[in-house]
């Protein structure tokens, strides 16, 4: 008989707690000792005591998992995490050289090892744990044809038919359930999420990325042989429609019973929360009314029946808390000016947490104790950058009339105390589309260019983005795309106007949709900047939806196989817009700004061939064809190997780009370091 195997020994000590060997009860004749009959009194210090240590919040922190060992270039990111109900189980995705594409594993807890369940072609995906913590509902798309020779991220064909699995834990892929498919809208893309009871699963579908989506849900406690009774079978899971119309956005909150809570922008472009009974779906009321000013952005239901609902006010987050049941407002929580980044808590939980940034702090953890009259708010971790004080800086916002009048908000962050002669290099950035807002965050890269540097580093929340709801959104997509450009264009002028720096010393920066807002404005106006920094941009504005994901982005641009929108967007694609600007303006000497256009190989949302057609076609109109041409500011591309969209970087290779797009923009702007 073989030896029995050795057992792990725990990596975590035990609080101490008292015993007391006198205590002792008999029974029949016979001493049962109680040494813990003090625990019996909830009330006293020593069992509150106990209590705290057993789940301390001041224990010291333990490294569960280590995206810097995927691999040994560092080119392997984590893009997935979520532990399971019970805690035994931490279902993460990797994803290499940069790809949307994502691999999930299954990692034990408790030792760190990973089991055996590998799931793949997972894209555009979450990960939700049933409550039993068996197994997970996640997204995928079929496996493209001769995918195991595939070097992911580097494929252009267009993604289609998104489905929803089910994965029991310890079974091979080829056995997840099929639990949603939609072979007649094949461009749509679908997601899960279980319930914190775990008796629903919520099933959201998109078509593309306008803020709207379809909304079912399955009782999972009505199945008669639960999730595992549909392995095998060809029919769908049986979700019920609540929504079958794309009209809003529509994202679950809580529910009691049957009736169910929702954060939509249903006839409230700057959103409410609503309620339903799933019983009687045709009866929909408000509990928080649609704010005349502020966006209701988020709501998370805590300590029973009441909500942390955080505002978007001018693009800086307020948080509020408020009953659950009626929405009355029970108290305004005094958090610092900047951005919510996140709000962790179960709904059984009287300690929330909250995730807190802005421009001059990295980031920092409140907890905030709800057991009181008055919540309790405190900092609970915060993140500390050696050599780097914030009393050293500024951050001014001002509001810039644009074209049409429409005021603009704009962050201003510099050193305290600069004079506003025109001397200052300045960096300005923006992203203006898809409903995303551009609040106030920490960049280590940016606050090495204001200290040594002088850079006046600027953000402009132009429309497009979801800053003040689904109206300031809607103005800078579609038709409206130009204002956009406008918008930055404004933001530039008036620092110029108003004497932060001069065109000469002005660079502008922005990635994705951003990259597409600089190459658009270098064209309308190459005389306003010195510097153009673009990343992974959207170039080709006729071309975009033939590839990857790209289909999706039609709502924010429209599609030039329609006559109407294809006059859009001739007008603005950076592709098609290149100029000469000596023979446009009267001044001979204009040229284009110093531009670096930045992509990645394995970029497989917004393609790098995006970025090369346009390096190709501005070094060709503005270089090479033209006898002793009047451009003499450098046109150049920075291409990344082994690399994305944005993620899956190592570290280092993070530096060396900063280093070399940041390198370039102070050499063109003539800034110079010092201590």
């Amino acid at each position: 008989m073989g030896s029995l195997p050795a057992l792990d020994e725990p990596n975590w000590t035990y609080p101490l707690a008292r015993r007391d060997e006198s205590v002792f009860d008999n029974y029949h004749g016979v001493n049962i000792p109680d040494p813990y009959r003090w625990l019996e009194d909830p009330d006293s210090d020593e069992t509150k005591d106990f209590v705290e240590k057993q789940d301390s919040l001041d224990g010291k922190p333990e490294l569960l998992l280590d995206p810097n060992t995927f691999s040994e270039d560092g080119t392997i990111a984590l893009s997935i995490c979520t532990i399971s109900k019970d805690a035994k189980y931490l279902a993460y995705g990797i994803s290499s050289s940069g790809s949307d594409w994502v691999t999930i594993k299954v990692m034990r807890v408790q030792d760190k090892c990973d089991e055996p369940d590998t799931i793949s072609w997972v894209k555009f995906s979450n990960v939700s744990w049933t409550r039993d913590s068996k197994g997970f509902f996640y997204s995928r798309y079929p496996a493209p044809k001769n995918g195991e020779n595939l070097d992911v991220g580097r494929e252009t064909n267009v993604n289609l038919h998104h489905q929803v699995y089910y994965h029991r834990l310890g079974t091979d892929q080829s056995d997840d359930i099929l639990c949603w498919k939609d072979a007649e809208n094949p461009k749509h893309r679908h997601m899960a999420s279980v319930t914190e009871d775990g008796k629903y699963v919520i099933l959201y579908t998109f078509r593309n990325c306008d803020t709207v989506n379809k909304l079912h849900y399955c009782d999972l406690s009505t199945l008669p042989n639960g999730i595992e009774g549909y392995k095998g079978r060809s029919d769908a899971f049986p979700f019920n429609m609540l929504v079958d119309h794309f009209d809003a956005s529509y994202d679950y909150v809580a529910h009691n019973d049957s009736i169910f809570t929702f954060l939509t922008n249903k006839n409230a472009p700057k959103y409410k929360l609503v309620r339903v009974d799933v019983q009687k779906p045709d009866f929909w009321f408000d509990i928080i009314d649609e704010d005349e000013k502020d966006v209701l952005q988020s709501a998370v239901a805590v300590n029973g029946n009441q909500l942390i609902v955080s505002y978007l006010r001018d693009v800086k987050n307020v948080l509020q808390l408020r009953d659950l049941e009626t929405g009355v407002l029970l108290h305004h929580l005094p958090i610092d000016i900047g951005r919510v980044s996140g709000v962790s808590a179960r709904r059984k939980d009287n300690s929330v947490f909250i995730r807190f940034m802005n421009f001059l702090i990295p980031g920092l953890i409140y907890e905030c104790n709800l057991k009181g009259e008055v919540p309790d708010l405190k900092v609970f971790r915060e993140i500390v950058v050696p050599g780097f004080d914030r009393t050293e800086f500024q951050v001014n916002q001002v509001f810039v009339p644009s074209k049409d009048g429409v005021k603009i908000p704009m962050f201003i962050v510099s050193r305290k105390n600069i004079s506003l002669d025109g001397s200052n290099p300045c960096l300005l950035f923006g992203y203006g589309g898809f409903n995303v807002s551009l609040t106030p965050s920490f960049s280590a890269a940016r606050v090495v260019l204001a200290k040594h540097l002088g850079v006046v580093f600027c953000i402009a929340n132009i429309r497009g983005g979801g800053e003040y709801g689904e109206e300031w959104y809607k103005a800078g997509a579609l038709s409206r795309k130009q204002n956009c450009f406008d918008d930055f264009i404004s933001a530039a002028e008036y620092l110029v106007t108003c004497g932060y720096t001069q065109p000469h010393k002005l660079c502008i920066e922005g990635g994705s949709n951003g990259g597409l807002l600089v190459g658009a404005c270098v064209n309308q106006r190459p005389d306003l900047f010195g510097c153009a920094l673009a990343h992974v941009g959207v170039m080709d504005m006729l071309r975009f939806h033939k590839f990857t994901i790209g289909h999706a982005w039609t709502s924010d641009f429209g599609c030039s196989e329609k006559e109407e929108e294809f006059q859009w967007l001739i007008k603005y694609s950076p592709l098609h817009n290149v100029r000469r600007p000596w023979e446009q303006f009267a001044i001979k000497a204009y040229q284009y700004p110093s531009i670096m256009l930045l992509t990645a190989d394995h970029d497989d949302r917004v393609v790098p061939l995006h970025s090369l057609k346009l390096l190709a076609t501005m070094q060709y109109v503005l270089c090479t064809s033209v006898e002793k041409s009047p451009q003499t500011n450098p046109i150049i591309g920075r291409i990344e190997c082994k690399a994305g969209h944005g993620c899956g970087r190592p570290t280092q290779k993070l530096i060396d780009e900063a280093a070399d797009r940041y390198a370039f923009m102070a050499k063109e702007l003539g800034a110079s370091w010092f201590e």
